[in-house]
């Protein structure tokens, strides 16, 4: 629990693109599932995958304020990483919404 207080420089590097990766195959592996129920899923997972680059975000967000300048360096790395996948699952998301899954 005391990495949420002091947070973890690391943790946007390594959440952010892992639900990336998640987000890009849960999409490929969804979309005949949401072809044949007409239920849009998909954005619905790029919103929970959304929010575990955010939890990597604040993590890291919380972990700048470390004394180390090679912490304090990871850690604003780690805040932009998650921020930009983040905006790329967003954007992934917001695609399927546009986008026909049944056309082929």
């Amino acid at each position: 629990m005391q990495a949420f207080g002091t947070g973890i420089p690391w943790a946007g590097m390594l959440a952010g693109p892992a639900a990336w990766a998640i987000s890009t195959q849960l999409n490929y592996a969804l979309v005949d599932w949401q072809c044949r129920h007409q239920l849009p899923i998909i954005p619905f997972a790029a919103l929970c995958l959304i929010l575990l680059a955010l939890v990597g975000l604040a993590l890291s967000w919380r972990a700048r304020k470390r004394q180390s300048d090679t912490e304090r360096f990871v850690a604003m790395i780690g805040v932009l990483m998650a921020a930009l996948f983040a905006t790329v699952i967003l954007m992934q998301g917001v695609a399927s919404l546009i986008l026909d899954e049944c056309t082929r």
